[in-house]
């Protein structure tokens, strides 16, 4: 209980002033003035300016307020490595039994970093702002940190802890530890297709013994691709070839150190986007004809494909008598096309083309080696494929999946997925196919012609194949048996999906992993790990998924769809997952690539040295040497601003915070004592002047 004198004036305080600077000359001149009764005229004064202050006693009831301290009790991911978890487990036990007689001290236990967010880091300090968001400043008594020092938001001045308390730490971790890590320095995120990314990273080391050329294995989606000597502390640099696509993984792994604490920074991951660059397209129409237009539109639509067209509008055997000079056709420019640049091209296709003498037998041997050697053609036929001088007549004939049978069916069909086609990611879950017959427009041309190898993914009539896809060696083939697509994409009797057939078309061509029919992918999601499996066979094998840390799981994948199988695994682990099912092998990175928290493992006092000297705290080991006993120190209470740390104690501050419960109030002149008061004063005054 607090009792205090407070003032509340009758009278404005200038006024009030006024008044006791005329009462006190008052009391100057009668004192001085040997006046009878002076000094009572001097109190009764007194009284009356008192009274007129209002003056009252204010007794305040409070209660004291307990001290906060928080305890941080690290459990990120590299509190696991090397025993750390027990020693932690060890040292919280003993600092329980060091607080226990602590006194008026409320302890506030907080578990930071188990919640999985290891890829940002060890965040103790937004814990420790955290659990402290409804305590005022004052009233903290301190902090404590059981860690083992790698800490990633330590705040860079003590002020920004919120509060005016010594900070310690409590180190865990060995003294004598051994760690190496790799460091990415030159990391592009994007690369062109074919062509190779500079990469570049360094060794960094921590223990005795250590500074040795290491050797480094470098690969890129699992598979070695190279074997460097790398100097620790130096940048070594190498290039990454970019084979693919999408994501390539560059994987940097160095040899690990004896004894060391942990291999998991020992590799790093790297993903690259493989991007290509303009796709080449060469296109040549036999004959100005109807379709002509929908391939142009489709591939001239597309911002990825740089078009290269010919029209043959006048063949050799043309003879109308038109002189030379007076033609302004462009000459085709068979031997640069088909002898000097057809490597440069992803894709040549041949819309309605009959063999008209224009390119000699021998190109069309290079143009089958370009196929075997990786290359893609399309070849878009009507009736000339079953007539003399087809292509199949050629020899492209030995890359072409489709025999022509001499006929052509002329007669409305709507075209329809096989079974095959059902499956195939070109022709799968095309708009308008769920019914059957589909919702598509008619055709009334095909090619009666006989399967020789590759899949037919679309039929006509009497299932005879419409659309074939074929591999052969390196290289893919497409052949369309029908001219009539164009009436899809003129919009007779509704149409039908031309752009999606088409595009998917030519893209399987020219090697779009999302369109291979046989493929194992990987997505992560979080912590879900989602694997499809795209193919056309009935059953398909069980994933083995082999963690990060080495162990494997094994995921049962379902059919999803016609030719696709899914299945997804809750991983308990960051970092780079590899699964195969025996055939196909894919990647995934769950996570950031190279997770803040195991990049940098090796304990360490000095990222929080500056800030807890700075607060008036400690840092210290709780294992000073290899082998000893675990060392915590005596925990005691100090006054504010006292020194708060030993060689064998640590303080913590003990402020004396109260709260007010209750206020009782008496005024001095208020009723009957205040009337007493004056009317005694006075009275004394007039006694004296009576005698």
């Amino acid at each position: 209980m607090n009792l205090d004198v407070a003032f509340a004036p009758l009278l404005p305080l200038p006024a009030l002033i006024a008044l006791a600077a005329a009462g006190a000359v008052v009391a100057v001149l009668c004192v001085f003035g040997r006046t009878r009764g002076a000094w009572l005229r001097a109190g009764a004064i007194a009284c009356l300016l008192l009274a007129l202050a209002n003056p009252s006693f204010t007794r305040e009831d409070r209660e004291t307020l307990t001290n906060i301290l928080p305890v941080v009790v690290d459990r990120s991911g590299s509190q696991t490595l090397d025993g750390r978890k027990e020693q932690t487990d060890a040292v919280r036990q003993a600092v329980e039994e060091r607080l226990r007689g602590l006194p008026n001290t409320e302890v506030r236990w907080i578990e930071a970093g188990q919640d999985g967010t290891a890829s940002d880091g060890t965040e103790l300090f937004s814990a420790l702002r955290n659990a402290l968001a409804d305590v005022p400043p004052e009233r903290v008594a301190g902090a404590l940190f059981v860690t083992d020092g790698v800490v990633h938001d330590v705040p860079p001045d003590a002020r920004d802890l919120g509060f005016a308390a010594p900070l310690h730490a409590l180190i865990t971790g060995r003294p004598d530890e051994r760690d190496r890590r790799v460091a990415l320095t030159l990391s592009p995120r994007f690369g062109i297709v074919g062509q190779t990314q500079k990469v570049g990273f360094r060794i960094d080391e921590v223990g005795q013994g250590l500074g040795r050329p290491v050797p480094v294995v470098v690969r890129r989606d699992g598979e070695e691709i190279a074997r460097l000597d790398a100097l620790p502390g130096q940048v070594t640099t190498f290039d990454a070839p970019i084979s693919h696509a999408g994501v390539n993984f560059i994987e940097i792994e160095a040899e690990q150190v004896p004894q060391e604490i942990t291999t998991v920074n020992n590799r790093v991951v790297l993903p690259i986007d493989g991007v290509r660059e303009k796709l080449r397209v060469l296109l040549v129409s036999g004959e100005p004809h109807a379709g002509e237009r929908t391939w142009r539109n489709l591939l001239k639509a597309d911002a990825s494909v740089d078009l290269v067209h010919f029209t043959i509008l006048r063949p050799p055997d043309k003879q109308d008598g038109t002189p030379i000079n007076e033609l302004s056709l462009i000459a085709f420019p068979t031997r640069e096309l088909f002898a000097q640049k057809i490597d440069e091209f992803d894709l040549i296709i041949f819309d309605r083309y009959a063999r008209q003498g224009i390119l000699p037998i021998i190109y069309f041997d290079n143009i089958a080696r370009y196929v075997r050697d990786g290359g893609a053609v399309l070849v878009a036929s009507g009736p000339d494929y079953a007539e003399p001088g087809s292509l199949f007549e050629t020899p492209l004939a030995q890359v072409l999946p489709a025999e022509p049978m001499g006929g052509v069916i002329e007669r409305a069909f709507r075209a329809q997925l096989s079974d095959v086609g059902r499956k195939h990611p070109v022709t799968r879950g095309l708009p308008g196919s769920e019914t059957n017959p589909p919702t598509w427009a008619p055709w009334f041309r095909m090619v009666d012609s006989r399967l020789r190898e590759g899949e037919a993914v679309l039929n006509g009539p009497d299932d005879r194949p419409l659309l074939v896809l074929a591999r052969e060696n390196k290289g893919r083939v497409a052949l369309l048996l029908s001219d009539h697509a164009w009436l899809w994409a003129r919009g007779f009797d509704g149409g039908g999906p031309h752009v999606d057939l088409l595009r998917r078309l030519s893209h399987w061509l020219m090697k779009e992993p999302d369109l291979d029919e046989e493929a194992l992918r990987s997505r992560a999601t979080g912590k879900t790990v989602t694997f499809e499996r795209q193919t056309l066979k009935d059953e398909v094998q069980p994933v083995t998924v082999t963690l990060p840390g080495g162990a494997t799981r094994e995921v049962t994948l379902t059919e999803a769809e016609p030719g696709l199988w899914r299945g997804t695994l809750e991983t308990p682990e960051l970092g780079l997952h590899r699964a195969t099912d025996g055939t196909f092998t894919t990647l995934v990175n769950v996570g950031p690539p190279n997770p803040r928290e195991f990049t940098e493992v090796a304990s360490t006092s000095k990222r929080l040295d500056a800030l807890a000297g700075a607060s008036g705290g400690s840092v210290r080991r709780v294992v000073a040497e290899p082998g000893a006993d675990i060392e915590v120190p005596r925990i005691v209470p100090v006054a504010a601003g006292a020194r708060a740390s030993g060689s064998d104690w640590i303080g913590v501050r003990q402020a004396d915070v109260s709260v007010v419960r209750g206020i009782g109030i008496l005024p001095v002149f208020a009723g009957i004592l205040g009337l007493l008061l004056l009317i005694g004063a006075f009275a004394a005054t007039w006694a004296r002047e009576g005698r």
